[in-house]
């Protein structure tokens, strides 16, 4: 019996120069045209050639500088970069379609021209800033754990908080998945039976606020982000959209690359 012999698993080498080799999908999901896993739909469909011959194998290896890329027949090239920040309501889901019918963001954002996939998510019970671009490389960077892109939080609790509990998710506080690092905290102020407050994070767990709130004996009753990095939700009525501003691209590549510092893990007490 022949034994079956199984594609390379790296890229091929060039011994006389070096050159960018890239999968496929790789490349169509860098050019900004649509996400990883509409790259492989895609390519799947037959939508893909190089050098003129239909390529239906996403992991297929390209050189980038000797290499004819055509995506329906026109020239594969990348597009505008595209930023997007939008007021995520309550009640839609961070995805492009749903089963089940639900609303998701894309609802919301049908307008905007061109292909954007969301920085992060925000859970159906959360409302706030979401930021969406076709910038993977950006997007990336502000998702990797290592940077520590800080998160803010407005929050509801579901009881009132004491001195004590706001130190813990300050110092951190144990979860399923390990502790949580350091956090700023601030109480914005008490009602009667709930303390409103800020909290800043530098990581992005699943529901990890909720979780946080859990830790300490109580509940979040309202969760709305504010702020990613320097970028700052403002004015922008919910269920709305801008496009980011030079600025505040500029701003975002800046705190990337510099890397934000942890929040101190001496105790805050301002607002206690």
């Amino acid at each position: 019996m022949s034994k079956r012999i199984h594609p390379p698993i790296h890229p091929p080498t060039h011994p006389t120069s070096k050159r960018s080799i890239k999968t496929l999908e790789r490349v169509f999901s860098k050019s900004g045209l649509g996400s990883r896993t509409d790259a492989r739909s895609l390519i799947g469909e037959g939508k893909i050639s190089v050098n003129g011959k239909v390529i239906q194998d996403p992991d297929h290896w390209v050189d980038l500088e000797r290499d004819r890329i055509t995506f329906e027949g026109k020239p594969l090239r990348a597009v505008e970069k595209a930023y997007v920040l939008l007021y995520k309501p309550k009640g839609y889901l961070t995805t492009y379609r749903d089963p089940a019918g639900r609303p998701t963001v894309y609802d919301l954002i049908g307008d905007a021209g061109t292909w954007l996939s969301p920085v992060g998510r925000l859970d159906l019970d959360t409302s706030g800033l979401l930021l969406l671009t076709n910038d993977t490389a950006l997007a990336e960077g502000i998702t990797n754990p290592e940077h520590k892109v800080a998160k803010t939080y407005h929050v509801k609790a579901s009881t009132l908080l004491t001195g004590d509990q706001l130190d813990q998710l300050r110092h951190g506080v144990e979860l399923s998945d390990g502790p949580t690092r350091p956090a700023l905290v601030t109480r914005v102020r008490d009602a009667a039976k709930y303390t409103f407050l800020e909290i800043t994070i530098t990581e992005g767990r699943n529901r990890q606020v909720r979780r946080m709130l859990e830790a300490v004996e109580s509940k979040v009753l309202k969760l709305v982000r504010v702020a990613i990095g320097p970028i700052r939700i403002g004015d922008l009525p919910i269920g709305k959209w801008r496009h980011l501003t030079a600025a505040e691209v500029r701003a975002l590549s800046s705190a990337l690359s510099s890397r934000l510092s942890s929040p101190p893990s001496a105790p805050m007490t301002r607002g206690d």
